[in-house]
């Protein structure tokens, strides 16, 4: 599908773009071709019929002629041909909740202060090892394979992380496989050795900052109330300092309270940050945190505030990676991927400290229906496998005119189910939000480019 859209990212300016989501073809256009386009794909709003009738016949048929010509050559217009999507069974990553504990109370958590509403319980070595050798077994041909340490806190059950990552190292060769390993922390525990041993042995570090400190420490507060972030950002500039090259991420949530979060990436990456991620919170509407209706349209309107900023510092020392905008039209994600997103209850799954598996981090804890076996009997639910496989952006109708559908991959399994009612139900609020991001990414990706028409 073709889709015209307008943004502004660059020195205040508006620009005008074309996207084709079949051919992946991004054009950066005047404000006339921008008019005819989207006429000739989509619908023009009142006020764009009447910049549309302003336009010279001569214009529209000279434009027209060019979108003909782009059309035959297959630069837009493309059918979307559907692929059969296969179904192997096999297993490739594991999130291992190391512990169902934690050092903070952060007021928004989606799992209950790190408990997931069962008994603060930490993973033993054991069950981590089971889980292991259950994703070795289960994971069939695949050569690469990942498991995350999440909490809770993993840095609580420390010990445990060392000795798994160290049977998993092992075991890994014997299987003829590589596996790496990655950590979501909120900081607090991050000393010196704890920073040695994650900058050494972890593909990935995920570090939890919500951006400034009345933000952060508004909601993120130890058990005895008080806030987190000095410890938190001191912590996590030692390990940037000595991460180099290395992937990490600084991983914020925004919630009602700073829908002026803008100014909470630009804050972060003013520390020193320079890969960062702000994420909207999701939580039941009866939440204080929870966002209003009446809110979405400031932040549809704070995105547009990011983008720009984030523009002005890209040819700067502050240039930043925000997540959210990173867009690879090149090369991108596997079509496996784009269609089905992050694989959860498919080829992702996550094991609780006791190890039963579930679809993923979200599902733990929760409805029993969801249970999908036991990593040290080895049962396994095949049938809730295929349920999740099955789930795709072609499963979902609303996906099928979206602009962003295989980029967003029909969204989060958790919300469409815990939130919109089903798992081929897309999250309204969610996929609002996923495309006005995903038009923001395509402009300053165009701004790039010379390509137009």
């Amino acid at each position: 599908m073709v889709f015209a859209f307008s943004a502004t990212v660059k020195d205040g300016a508006v620009g005008y773009y074309i996207w084709d989501s079949e051919s992946g073809s991004l054009l950066r256009e005047g404000r006339a071709a921008f008019l005819v386009c989207k006429n000739r794909f989509q619908t023009l709003d009142d006020e764009e019929r009447a910049a549309f009738a302003e336009i010279s016949a001569s214009e529209r048929a000279e434009i027209e002629v060019e979108l003909d010509e782009l059309e035959k050559e297959g630069t837009i217009g493309g059918k979307d041909t559907p692929l059969k999507l296969p179904f192997t069974g096999d297993i490739k990553a594991l999130c291992l909740h190391i512990c169902h504990d934690c050092n903070l109370r952060c007021r928004y958590c989606f799992a209950a202060e790190g408990t997931y509403n069962t008994a603060r319980d930490y993973m033993t070595f054991e069950t981590g090892k089971a889980a292991l050798d259950f994703l070795f077994v289960h994971s069939g041909r695949r050569k690469n394979l990942e498991a995350d340490f999440f909490g809770g806190e993993p840095l609580m059950n420390f010990g445990v992380v060392k000795k798994i990552v160290a049977y998993g190292r092992e075991t890994a060769a014997k299987f003829g496989k590589n596996i790496g390993f990655t950590m979501t922390t909120n900081g607090v525990l991050l000393n010196a050795e704890a920073r040695e041993y994650l900058n050494r042995e972890m593909d990935n570090v995920v570090i939890s900052i919500d951006g400034r400190r009345e933000v952060h420490d508004a909601l993120r507060k130890t058990p005895n109330g008080k806030g987190s972030y000095d410890t938190a950002v001191k912590n996590a500039l030692e390990f940037k300092r000595i991460r180099g090259n290395k992937k990490y991420y600084i991983r914020g949530t925004f919630t009602r309270n700073n829908l002026d979060f803008a100014s909470d990436v630009l804050h972060l990456n003013d520390l020193g940050f320079d890969q960062i991620s702000l994420e909207p919170v999701v939580l039941d509407p009866s939440s204080p945190e929870a966002f209003l209706p009446e809110d979405y349209a400031v932040i549809l309107a704070e995105y547009d505030r990011l983008a720009a900023a984030y523009s002005e510092r890209l040819n700067t020392p502050k240039r930043f990676n925000f997540f959210h905008f990173m867009l690879d039209l090149n090369k991108g994600p596997c079509a496996i991927k784009r269609l089905k997103g992050c694989g959860a209850g498919e080829e992702y799954l996550a094991v609780s400290p006791q190890g039963e598996i579930y679809p993923c981090h979200r599902f733990v804890g929760g409805d029993k229906a969801y249970r999908m076996g036991d990593v040290h009997t080895g049962a396994f639910d095949r049938d809730i496998q295929k349920n999740f496989a099955d789930v795709s952006v072609y499963s979902k109708k609303e996906c099928a005119s979206c602009i962003a559908k295989y980029y967003c991959s029909g969204g989060c399994a958790a919300n469409s189910l815990f939130f919109a009612g089903g798992l081929d139900k897309p999250h309204k609020e969610s996929c609002l939000l996923m495309k006005k991001r995903f038009e923001l990414s395509l402009a300053l990706a165009a701004e790039n480019s010379q390509s137009s028409i």
